[in-house]
């Protein structure tokens, strides 16, 4: 690999933990009662976001909509049966309870991910209106008319879920 692409990978990883890190510093400010502020952070997360996905066009990663759910599945899979198992047995045998909670949600709402990404890719050229529902709580994702009453991952109640259009 060149460094030029060793760079680019680099960059983008950069830029998108800067704008995950941005937003999540703007529900913060919200929370202490700074809207111009949590506007600020928000600008930047999306500014940071526009620079990554052009590192991401320039490493070639972006492929047809078939590739590209190929490889969130793979992805998506390596998270849950191999990078999250590791994590969560650290985390225990360390006692960090925050982490494990976190590392335990995430690889469980992974496969769910891997299962919505390989059913898009069999339904591909049949494809039909879905309305997607994500909990905050804990990220899990269902498709269907509604959100369910309770999330099946965290407990958390039906107000939890976000409508992504």
């Amino acid at each position: 690999m060149s460094t030029t692409q060793e760079d680019l990978q680099a960059a983008f990883a950069g830029e998108s933990q800067a704008n995950r890190t941005y937003l999540a510093y703007a529900k913060q400010a919200e929370r202490d009662g700074y809207p111009q502020v949590a506007k600020l952070f928000r600008a930047g997360a999306a500014a940071e976001t526009i620079h990554a996905h052009a590192h991401l066009r320039a490493m070639g990663t972006v492929g047809s909509t078939a590739a590209n759910l190929k490889a969130a599945i793979a992805g998506e899979t390596h998270e849950f049966t191999d990078m999250y198992p590791a994590m969560i047995e650290t985390a225990k045998a360390e006692g960090h309870k925050a982490a494990l909670r976190s590392f335990t949600y995430a690889n469980a709402v992974e496969k769910v991910h891997a299962e919505l990404y390989s059913q898009a890719l069999a339904n591909l050229e049949k494809e039909t209106a879905t309305d997607y529902y994500v909990c905050a709580v804990c990220g899990h994702t269902v498709a269907g008319e509604q959100a369910p009453e309770k999330c099946e991952v965290c407990g958390a109640k039906d107000r939890a879920f976000s409508k992504i259009d």
